[in-house]
């Protein structure tokens, strides 16, 4: 444990000694402030509740959570650090988890500076707080998800930029299995049964059910499932390449 701690400290200390951690929390409550009041009209809609913050959330996650993730093994494996970390006493899987925990609480922090809407909720009437906390859980798990995609892609290359344009895409295409624009293009050819089967790989259904105050278990295994998967082929990945 002493050894992920001290693993977790050096990546957030390396987020925040560059500008990387200060653009990304600035861009993300930009970003959220701007969809939540204009696009997402909180204050037209005249309801005490977050709604619109929680709607544009998944957009979000999905251009910001791969530009906080592609430099996690990519920036590693070019400048020859990797060696140095692999000899820690500590294994691939530790190290893959102490990184994605440290991006994680980096997005954790960003999630967490944007408390003053839910402020502004609560002095404009009285919302429920119990589903704007469930919300914010599921935004946080969102966020996990698509950083444990983005840090395996990372594991994939060397270069950072084409770790996020495949990050990007690739936690798109997990977004796009729900939607029902997507799903009517294969319903003509492609069975029921398989089509729901890949609605239940969404992450923006499983998304919005906890976004909306609804916390089933199946929600939250999906997502430590996800998760738990990604990071253990991202230290898969890196094994193959440390015993290569």
């Amino acid at each position: 444990m002493s050894v992920l701690g001290a693993i977790i400290k050096r990546e957030v200390r390396g987020y925040f000694e560059t500008p990387v951690a200060y653009v990304f929390i600035v861009v993300f409550l930009l970003l959220s402030g701007f969809c939540t009041f204009y696009p997402g009209a909180l204050f037209e809609r005249n309801q005490a509740d977050l709604a619109p913050f929680f709607h544009y959330q998944p957009w979000l996650c999905l251009m910001l959570m791969p530009a906080l993730a592609m430099r996690l093994w990519s920036e590693e494996f070019k400048s020859g650090s990797i060696e140095l970390l692999l000899s820690l006493p500590v294994n691939s899987f530790g190290v893959a988890l102490g990184k994605f925990l440290a991006s994680w609480l980096v997005a954790g922090v960003a999630l967490l500076l944007t408390f003053p809407v839910v402020l502004t909720v609560n002095y404009l009437g009285q919302p429920d707080n119990g589903a704007i906390l469930c919300g914010y859980l599921a935004a946080l798990l969102l966020a996990g998800c698509f950083l444990a995609i983005s840090g395996c892609v990372s594991a994939l290359t060397r270069h950072q930029s084409i770790a996020f344009v495949l990050a990007v895409m690739l936690c798109l295409l997990f977004s796009a299995f729900g939607m029902p624009s997507v799903q009517e293009v294969f319903r003509p050819w492609v069975d029921a049964q398989w089509l729901d089967q890949l609605a239940s790989l969404s992450v923006l259904g499983h998304y919005a059910a906890l976004s909306e105050g609804v916390l089933l278990a199946q929600n939250l295994v999906y997502f430590a499932s996800q998760i738990v998967l990604w990071w253990l082929a991202t230290a898969l990945l890196v094994e193959l390449r440390r015993v290569g």
